[in-house]
């Protein structure tokens, strides 16, 4: 179990202090995710959430996002807090980015903000970002987590953080 974690500077947010279990909450951020020179998803009304060890994830509302890019992809995978997700591809005039999209189309019931809403993986796109600040995509092969400055470690999924 890690027992350190990074100091925060001024203005940021230690991860360390988000809760367990998940919570969600209601943004006003400004996000953008943009790819292959178009607009995918704009909105100022995310839905966040937090949880201990992790940044962020931002899920979008459905009708902030460009009409058509979504297909619905195959699998799905269950979180303990939030319930059953589904996965999304996205498809622009680049192709199609396999699997780079997840949402709850019917969460637990704390967090029933998030239904429909979807989240995309950082590290898919040409430029993800809140507020203006490009996001560092959260490390590993499993997380959705955004990294912006506002935010301070180490965040899980960086090696050895599996145990945490």
């Amino acid at each position: 179990m890690r027992r350190w974690r990074d100091l925060p500077g001024p203005g940021q947010i230690s991860v360390w202090d988000f809760p367990r279990p998940a919570i969600a909450r209601a943004g006003s951020d400004s996000v953008v995710i943009e790819h292959g020179g178009i607009v995918i998803a704009r909105t100022r009304s995310p839905v966040l959430t937090f949880e201990t060890s992790h940044p962020p994830s931002y899920y979008i509302p459905p009708g902030d996002i460009m009409p058509g890019v979504l297909r619905r992809a195959e699998g799905s995978s269950f979180c303990e807090w939030k319930g059953a997700a589904v996965y999304w591809d996205v498809i622009t005039q680049d192709g199609v980015q396999s699997r780079v999209a997840w949402s709850y189309p019917n969460p637990s019931p704390p967090f029933a903000m998030l239904r429909d809403h979807v989240a995309f993986f950082a590290g898919s796109f040409d430029r993800c970002s809140v507020n203006g600040e490009t996001v560092v995509p959260q490390p590993g092969q499993f997380y959705g987590g955004w990294i912006t400055s506002r935010y301070s470690g180490p965040f899980k999924g960086i090696p050895g953080s599996t145990g945490w």
